[in-house]
């Protein structure tokens, strides 16, 4: 198997997992404040992390020199990707959060061109514009407002696409010199202290309160959405060009639409299964464009 079909099909695996996490933070957020959720999922994360770490004897040490990169990409990858976007739920539906997220591939284009050199071709363009387009109908008709109360989650959803492109891109161009499920523990063990430093002076979490289907999901998403697919994220990073990989992940909002619609009951029907359609197209230009370099 070739370094570019282990990418694609690492990426695949990414974008299921991260398609399903939308609805199911939705949903746990039912009965667990939104940072609480993110700073407890991360934290579980990196216990589970580390216990792998050491079970499979892989060494933890940092040298010197890579200290202030992983704490700087622990916040950028972790910290904001997670506390911002979840936040970004109290004034967003599912749906459309994960929709303004996956912004992420335009900013990660965008950053990638100068500090990669990686210039998208036509064929490139093109699926990004399919791609977005298709994705922005899809929000278009859906009937939200975006009126001045949803602005505070929009700014916030934004701000965690923007800062989680630029610290893929960047950890692409400046790679951490540690093997990988070390540098993905420590990412996450890293990225999940600030949120539980915070989280228990903004939100009241009553564990009392937390149903057994939530703990389950909550168990779910530790696994999966935390664990396996960033993993998942920073092997396909490493195998394919940035943009193409930030491109691929935009299947994950349209199956957040569908999960969306199966698990909370929000609307699902041919705008929908178009969108899918729009940028399955979108994603089968990008993989299929040859890399090129400015």
């Amino acid at each position: 198997m070739t370094p570019r079909t282990t990418g694609l099909l690492l990426l695949l695996a990414t974008t299921v997992n991260w398609g399903a996490t939308w609805p199911l933070l939705k949903f746990i957020m039912t009965e667990l404040p939104p940072l609480t959720l993110r700073a407890w999922g991360a934290g579980a994360a990196a216990l589970l992390l580390i216990a792998i770490t050491k079970a499979l004897g892989v060494p933890l040490a940092v040298p010197r020199s890579q200290r202030v990169r992983l704490g700087l990409y622990a916040l950028l990858n972790v910290t904001a990707w997670m506390a911002l976007g979840t936040l970004a739920l109290r004034w967003l539906s599912a749906s459309e959060g994960a929709i303004l997220a996956y912004t992420m591939p335009i900013w990660t284009a965008l950053f990638a061109w100068p500090i990669l050199g990686e210039r998208p071709g036509l064929g490139r363009m093109a699926g990004l514009l399919i791609g977005f387009g298709s994705v922005a109908v899809l929000f278009a008709g859906r009937g939200a407002e975006v009126g001045i109360e949803k602005l505070p989650g929009m700014a916030l959803i934004l701000a965690s696409a923007v800062l989680f492109a630029m610290g893929s891109v960047l950890s692409k161009r400046m790679p951490l010199r540690l093997p990988p499920l070390s540098a993905l523990t420590w990412q996450m063990a890293l990225g999940a202290i600030p949120m539980l430093a915070l989280a228990p002076f903004l939100e009241h979490a009553d564990v009392g309160a937390v149903s057994g289907a939530v703990w389950f999901w909550f168990g779910w998403m530790v696994i999966f959405s935390m664990g396996l697919s960033y993993f998942t994220w920073f092997g396909a990073l490493a195998r394919l060009p940035a943009s193409t990989a930030a491109l691929g992940t935009l299947l994950a909002p349209v199956l957040s639409v569908v999960g969306a619609a199966v698990v909370l009951g929000e609307p699902l029907g041919l705008r929908e299964l178009g969108a899918l359609g729009g940028v399955a197209v979108a994603v089968t230009l990008a993989i299929t464009q040859p890399e090129r370099h400015a």
